[in-house]
């Protein structure tokens, strides 16, 4: 909540407003929100707000689907042992369940396997080829993994055993792994129209090709795995989202209904939140803390009384993954404070002994949250090294290491999230590589956290009407945010309450209007909330039905004193 937040406020597009609310039939402050996403056509538009199942892409549009739908048949024919291979987070996990269950249901009933984090670590595991050697393994599926894997997957293939990979990660070079066939919509000429699908889309997208159907029961593993993933909820993504999520609050699944009533949200409305900061981390503290078979077995489990007592399990590794991630980001911010000169350091690297590896990923999601700007944490152990990035707006982080590759081991992942490897004496050349390139990337202003605004409003503007309307937007997430508004010239009305949670509560006027303010974790402004003149709020409008007393109440993003 600091001034020097920028405030970036969309240019007011009149035409195009006018335009779309005529043609629409919707408000200008809509249709202004719908420009500032980048739709300009009433056709546009309308697909947007609209959002239907027929918007689904064929999945034979994939260039190399028909391969990979022959190849599977044909091992369910010749009865060859199958495995699918996938990562360990929500996204890879929900692939796998996905992917698993409809070939049990087409009839090859295949292996999985889901490799140990800490043990063995992203994508294919060097002793791959042996597992698959000991299972008799003659079709090796991955999900969420694999276009990164050309070493292994050659040696697969010299032992006779065929692989199809299913993945949504950036390749790596121009060259791709040798295989029957590559499902990724950013490998190029995939025929694929939009890029942005997660992992468990992809999975998705070849589970459709081989029943010949939509399967609409499976988007709420679907829209799971892909909010979890935190993909650009736009296009087709949009349209899992939004159809995965009425399905996902009535799930039929054991597994979902259990963690779901572990979690306390049972009978409550679902949103995006609701899986990015309810049930995605309770499935994620499986692989974090030890294996991610237990989410798995939640996720597939035919019992309800197995799945409330594995649900029970994950809530204990969520508390305990807690405790260690705010240890650790106690122990990285006291060495942030002793050793990076933010003046040179434009990407925060630091390191430690023995840091647990399953909460590398938050700690730096945080860290990159609270300085803004690009970090890594990176956990030793002996003379090895791994690694964990999130990254900003303006700095695509796996380009960075490909920049940077030299001091790697290993490295991969997408523009604002990456994993890696690295010997213990590389860190500084590495470090020091990654700056100078953030030196000719990143200007000052992209290391000043900003919001971008919508629109400026009167307070007058805000209408139940208007409040409904907005949330034909949804599902809100990556490409598609909450709508922010910004309103100046305010003044504090009655005395501002602090709640629990560090809530600020408070009444606001612009001398015609009142409307009640809620601020999550602001309760630190309340002396100045005081002693101000007047105040200007960045925030969104929401519907407050408390004990069936309907009224907008303002969620604030920020606060501006006078």
């Amino acid at each position: 909540m600091a001034r020097h937040k920028i405030l970036r406020i969309a240019f007011t597009h009149t035409r195009l407003q006018d335009s779309l609310s005529k043609e629409l039939k919707i408000s200008k402050i809509l249709a202004q929100i719908l420009v500032n996403r980048g739709i300009t056509s009433a056709g546009q538009a309308e697909e947007f707000l609209n959002v239907r199942l027929e918007h689904m892409l064929d999945p034979f549009s994939f260039r190399q689907m028909p391969k990979a739908v022959e190849r599977i048949k044909e091992a369910k024919n010749k009865k060859e042992k199958t495995l699918i291979f996938g990562d360990y987070d929500v996204d890879g996990i929900t692939s796998v369940a996905l992917l698993k269950d409809s070939l049990r249901r087409m009839g090859l009933a295949a292996l999985h396997y889901m490799p140990h984090r800490i043990k063995e670590g992203y994508g294919l595991t060097k002793n791959i080829l042996q597992i698959a050697k000991e299972n008799k393994v003659k079709l090796l599926i991955t999900v969420d993994c694999g276009i990164a894997n050309q070493r292994e997957i050659e040696e697969l293939k010299k032992n006779n055993i065929d692989t199809i990979i299913t993945d949504h990660h950036e390749p790596q070079g121009n060259t791709l792994p040798s295989c029957v066939s590559i499902i990724n919509p950013k490998v190029e000429g995939s025929g694929y129209k939009y890029r942005e699908l997660a992992g468990v889309g992809v999975a998705y997208k070849l589970c459709q090709a081989l029943s010949n159907s939509k399967l609409l029961d499976e988007l709420d593993l679907v829209a799971l795995g892909t909010v979890a993933d935190v993909v650009p909820l736009t296009g087709e993504n949009r349209v899992i989202v939004k159809e995965g999520l009425s399905r996902l609050s009535a799930t039929k699944r054991p597994g979902l209904r259990a963690l779901i009533e572990e979690a306390g949200i049972k009978n409550k409305k679902f949103n995006t939140t609701s899986i990015s900061f309810i049930l995605a981390p309770r499935l994620n503290a499986s692989g974090r803390m030890d294996s991610a078979e237990t989410s798995f077995n939640l996720l597939m489990s035919p019992d309800i009384q197995k799945a409330q007592s594995l649900s029970k399990v994950l809530e204990q590794h969520n508390r305990a993954r807690q405790k260690i991630e705010s240890k650790i980001m106690e122990e990285a911010e006291d060495i942030i404070n002793r050793e990076v000169n933010f003046k040179e350091h434009k990407v925060i690297v630091v390191a430690k002994d023995d840091w647990h590896q399953g909460v590398l990923g938050i700690v730096a999601a945080k860290l990159a949250d609270r300085f803004y700007r690009p970090a890594i944490v990176i956990s030793l152990n002996e003379k090895m090294g791994k690694g964990s990035g999130r990254s900003i707006k303006n700095f695509h982080l796996s380009r960075a290491l490909g920049e940077c590759r030299q001091f790697l081991r290993t490295f991969g992942g997408h523009a604002h999230a990456v994993g890696l490897t690295i010997t213990r004496e590389s860190i500084d050349d590495f470090r020091k590589s990654i700056n100078q390139l953030a030196q000719d990337k990143l200007s000052l202003e992209d290391l000043l956290p900003s919001l971008d605004i919508d629109i400026e409003l009167d307070l007058g503007s805000l209408t139940e009407r208007l409040v409904e309307e907005l949330e034909k937007l949804e599902p809100f997430g990556t490409g598609n945010p909450e709508p922010l508004f910004y309103t100046r010239g305010l003044r504090l009305k009655g005395e501002p309450q602090s709640l629990g949670r560090q809530t600020l509560k408070f009444w606001v006027t612009d001398g015609k209007v009142t409307f009640q303010v809620i601020g999550f974790g602001m309760a630190s402004l309340l002396a100045s909330l005081r002693e101000a003149k007047s105040l200007d709020i960045v925030y969104t409008p929401r519907m407050d039905n408390w004990r069936d007393d309907s009224s907008i109440i303002l969620e604030a993003r920020d606060i501006f004193f006078r």
